[in-house]
């Protein structure tokens, strides 16, 4: 379907892209949270509380903090270093993803699958904006993979593996990665009616390898909760961490109780969609109504041209997300891998049959995509953030050239459309790696203020701050929490550096505080874009200023 030389061609663009955007300053707030969440694991050699600023973090298990304080251990606190796992998760799933639309079509579909995945938008955010959901993509994705190969093929590795990888999962996220499991493992196996499978000994073997991988993770909430109860947690004492995890978790997600409701918008996750899996939307909408319909008429009767597992897993798990009550787009990135491998089949498929007047369809739309990245890019290079530097038009525009080379050149339409689909997620994902993330970031105040202190040879021992809002950009870059005091007592305080907002320095003034040096940064919410903010001749109605002064 594709050849060996393109295909591996294209894999090491997107891996250059990935790489692109490894150095990048970390993103608030999550990103930077997380990190300073594992940084202070480090350095406080503690590895058992997971700790948000003062407060203990129950929300979400250990894992993904712990495999960022293990790449720091090894590489040091940088933000390469946290996003380091984050990236081999990612390819973790790609490789997962190849290898269950190998073990469910061919080996075309496999490598299709993975390359789908790697160029989807939210998975190449995921990898610069590095969350939990990367770690647990990668995880799950794998454990479906191998507990699909052990129903068909009976294999005790396989079985082990996939309760090894769920095991893992679950230790990153908590309930949604067993549910996500279980629905596909599930559609897979009430399709293929391979129920006694799971009537085997090796079952038995399989479970204790999930409690065994899960036991750190449970152990580290006995120890953080359990053995705690005078601990207040969201207003509650005598929580639990172990039934939280076990139990309360996912109904807390779903009901919003504890961390709140932000959405109660039951078609929330079908817009997010639209963007999420760009640029093989269009495409993935319309395999989803292929395979449905072509269920419909065989009545589900099982076929072995056909597998259910991505169609019926996609549909239960799009159904039970829409009902939580809180919702957020980097939720969707677990589904990931099932658009990708249905997605993968039906192109196949069209390119099987022969059938070009659906493909031209689609290349249509996929030529109108990468206009609209196209336009996107010079708005980005030209308008939003103009470019300073000429190798900076150099790189572009040879970039273009090589993506209307491929435009161009006669090559037959299925490979077109595949080929111009990865370009167009090259081509928006390089300049916003390279270019757009990086002249954002110069607006996040923490880090950009983090700058100004090391120019500055501050100590950072010497900072405070008397706002319970978080720093973590400031924290992460200046190695070292800001501490936090109150107003009184810093006027007991001398040679100090306070860290505030404009209303912070109004309150400071008020108080008849003084000070002799102050340093003011930019400030804006970079992961809640605005077009006034992007409009350069309306950006600075939307920004507000941090300030570092010295009290003397």
């Amino acid at each position: 379907m594709i050849s060996s030389a393109r295909y591996r061609f294209l894999m090491a663009m997107v891996l250059l892209v990935y790489l692109m955007g490894l150095f990048v300053t970390l993103f608030e707030n999550d990103s930077a949270q997380f990190a300073v969440m594992a940084m202070r694991m480090v350095q406080e050699n503690d590895f058992i509380n997971l700790l948000k600023g003062p407060n203990d973090y129950l929300d979400k298990p250990h894992m993904h903090y712990w495999l960022a304080a293990l790449s720091f251990k090894l590489f040091g606190i940088h933000d390469w270093a946290y996003r380091l796992p984050g990236l081999l998760a990612t390819l973790l799933a790609a490789y997962s993803c190849f290898g269950l639309g190998k073990h469910l079509y061919n080996r075309d579909i496999g490598k299709f699958s993975a390359l789908i995945f790697m160029t989807a938008q939210t998975i190449m955010l995921s990898v610069i904006d590095v969350r939990t959901d990367a770690v647990l993509t990668g995880f799950t994705i794998f454990s479906i993979w191998q507990l699909v190969i052990y129903i068909d093929n009976n294999q005790l590795k396989n079985i082990l593996m996939g309760a090894l990888g769920a095991g893992l999962a679950f230790s990153t996220k908590g309930q949604i990665a067993l549910v996500v499991i279980g629905i596909c493992i599930l559609c897979h196996m009430a399709y293929t009616r391979r129920w006694k499978q799971f009537l085997s000994w090796k079952v038995l073997f399989a479970l204790l390898v999930f409690i065994l991988t899960i036991t750190p993770m449970l152990y580290a909430y006995y120890l953080q909760f359990d053995l705690h109860p005078e601990k207040v947690i969201r207003g509650r004492n005598h929580r639990s961490g172990v039934f939280f995890i076990l139990w309360e978790q996912s109904f807390e997600r779903m009901s919003g109780e504890g961390i709140g409701k932000n959405s109660s918008d039951y078609f929330f996750f079908f817009h997010t969609f639209l963007w999420v899996f760009l640029p093989w939307t269009v495409l993935a909408l319309v395999a989803y109504w292929w395979r449905l319909k072509a269920f419909l008429k065989l009545k589900f009767v099982y076929n072995a041209r056909y597998e259910f597992l991505t169609l019926g897993g996609i549909t239960l798990i799009f159904f039970i997300i829409s009902f939580a009550q809180f919702k957020l787009p980097h939720y969707m990135n677990i589904m990931m891998p099932l658009y990708a491998i249905l997605t993968a089949s039906y192109v196949h498929s069209l390119h099987k049959f022969t059938k070009e007047k659906a493909i031209k369809g689609l290349l249509g739309i996929q030529y109108f995509i990468l206009s609209l990245v196209f336009i996107f890019s010079l708005l980005v290079c030209f308008y939003v953030f103009e470019f300073e530097h000429w190798y900076s038009y150099v790189v572009l525009i040879g970039l273009l050239i090589v993506i209307g080379f491929f435009c161009l050149k006669q090559a037959p339409y299925y490979m077109k459309l595949i080929t111009l689909s990865v370009y167009s997620s090259l081509l928006l994902n390089a300049v916003l790696n390279s270019h757009f993330y990086p002249s954002l970031l110069e607006y996040q105040g923490g880090s950009a203020m983090a700058k100004k202190v090391k120019q500055n040879n501050i100590d950072v021992s010497n900072i405070y701050k008397f706002s319970k809002n978080h720093s973590w950009a400031l924290d992460f870059y200046n190695r070292k929490p800001v501490e936090i005091t109150t107003l009184g007592e810093l006027a007991s305080k001398k040679d100090v550096w306070v860290y505030v907002s404009n209303t912070e320095l109004d309150e400071l003034k008020a108080a008849n505080f003084d000070w002799d040096e102050q340093i003011t940064v930019d400030q804006f919410r970079i992961t809640r874009l605005q077009l006034k903010f992007l409009n350069p001749a309306t950006r600075h109605r939307k920004l507000n200023k941090m300030h570092l002064v010295h009290l003397y």
